[in-house]
């Protein structure tokens, strides 16, 4: 899509990433909220995702928000420090035109640069577009909770899946064999 701008998220974006977000809480499993959030709900996310060496990013369109994506340190403890968890969500509209790989190209880019070693994602199992957008970023499969959530009256499998940014070895690290 050359008609697609990403850039990094602003407060001035909060009213459409909330939009944006909302739509997926009311008719999509991407999110697990069962109720729609307020707009300061997404600037406290906003704030976790652009403090530190996290990211925010927003897709536009003729100056139009029809995406958002970001990550944040993925668990709390130090010996998680070079792993993030990523999400993505696109408008209705913005749907299968690719921006959803437009967006997390910038995070991958993004999180790369930032010397992150593993990025994460969580998704729901019925997810099958997130899924298949992953898969062809690389991201491979990792973990699969059955019924681990609940959304619509049904149960939710959650999917992990990851994508290893760099191939660094720690100290002590056996080397790799040919």
């Amino acid at each position: 899509m050359t008609d697609v701008r990403v850039r990094p998220a602003t407060p001035r974006d909060l009213a459409a990433i909330t939009a944006i977000y909302n739509d997926a809480v009311l008719h999509t499993t991407a999110s697990w909220d069962e109720e729609p959030v307020t707009v300061e709900n997404r600037r406290a996310w906003l704030h976790e995702h652009t403090s530190g060496r996290n990211a925010a990013f927003v897709a536009e369109i003729h100056g139009e928000v029809v995406g958002f994506a970001g990550y944040a340190q993925f668990r709390v403890k130090s010996g998680y420090d070079d792993t993030v968890e990523h999400s993505v969500y696109l408008g209705p509209g913005a749907r299968g035109r690719g921006i959803g790989t437009t967006l997390m190209s910038a995070v991958i880019d993004s999180a790369r640069s930032q010397g992150f070693h593993v990025l994460i994602g969580g998704l729901s199992a019925d997810n099958d577009a997130s899924l298949s957008l992953h898969g062809k970023l690389g991201f491979v499969e990792v973990a699969r909770m059955p019924q681990v959530g609940r959304k619509f009256g049904r149960w939710l499998d959650l999917v992990y899946l990851q994508l290893t940014l760099d191939e660094r070895a720690l100290p002590g690290d056996p080397l790799p064999t040919e």
